[in-house]
């Protein structure tokens, strides 16, 4: 316990899944934490919880695609909580399809929010974190950043750049006292897995076909991968920098699954 005493973390896409995992793992360890989300209902029964059990975090409803929202929104973190001096960009969006079926529209919305939306969080945290002189950024990536799978252009694309911008900025500001660092989840049971299940004429055969890949026969929790990120926001690890870990179960270590 208190392993986060002093952390001031903002974090996206904090309503459910992986976010509000890593919400609730980040108070768990005596951080104060500030939420955003798009979902203005789901975000105010979370914010609510938290706070009746004595939790220290503000929240907001705001669309990390608007960079002025942004900036508000972080503002106002300052006020309630304090400075921010962690970040964690967990907002993100599946965009699966052929490149030549891919239209114009999908293709901004997924660089937008999965790329961009990070991008105008960085940029709203790092001159209060740089004049502080201490931070630590944490992007949710994907193994979508270093591996390929057919048919789901172009998020790949925009998560291989999402981990070029976590080394570029991690390099940027190490001088400065700013961690850049990203974690690289595989399956995750989220509502974005079972979307995706449901996306194949048969959901229930896809969803033991992906159980298979794996070399452990299932998919990792949303608070494995908060175990993770709370340890990667931490002073726990204060030379890991501009790198990224892989939390799959070894799924993209094999060459061919069993």
């Amino acid at each position: 316990m208190g392993r986060l005493t002093g952390k001031r973390i903002f974090i996206t896409g904090a309503a459910q899944g992986i976010g509000l995992a890593i919400a609730r793992g980040c108070l768990a360890e005596n951080a104060s934490v500030y939420l955003i989300d798009r979902d203005e209902a789901l975000l105010s029964t979370v914010g609510n919880e938290l706070r009746s059990m004595g939790a220290n975090l503000g929240y907001r409803v705001a669309d990390i695609t608007d960079a002025t929202a942004i900036e508000q929104a972080v503002a106002d973190a300052s006020s309630k909580i304090g400075p921010i001096n962690a970040l964690i960009n967990n907002a993100g969006v599946n965009v699966f399809s052929e490149p030549l079926q891919t239209s114009d529209e999908d293709w901004d919305r997924c660089f937008d929010i999965n790329l961009k939306g990070a991008w105008n969080c960085c940029k709203a945290v790092l001159p209060g974190m740089t004049e502080q002189g201490h931070g630590a950024i944490l992007n949710i990536a994907s193994t979508h950043a270093f591996t390929i799978i057919p048919h789901t252009f172009p998020y790949p694309l925009a998560k291989h750049a999402l981990l070029g911008m976590t080394k570029a900025l991690g390099l940027e500001y190490a001088a400065r006292g700013v961690r850049v660092n990203a974690i690289a989840p595989g399956y995750v049971a989220t509502q974005k897995a079972i979307d995706y299940w449901n996306s194949f004429p048969d959901p229930v055969a896809a969803e033991t076909e992906t159980m298979k890949l794996h070399p452990g026969g299932r998919i990792a929790t949303p608070e494995e991968i908060a175990l993770a990120a709370v340890f990667m926001i931490s002073d726990e690890c204060p030379f890991m920098n501009a790198t990224c870990l892989t939390i799959d179960g070894g799924l993209s270590v094999q060459q061919h699954p069993a």
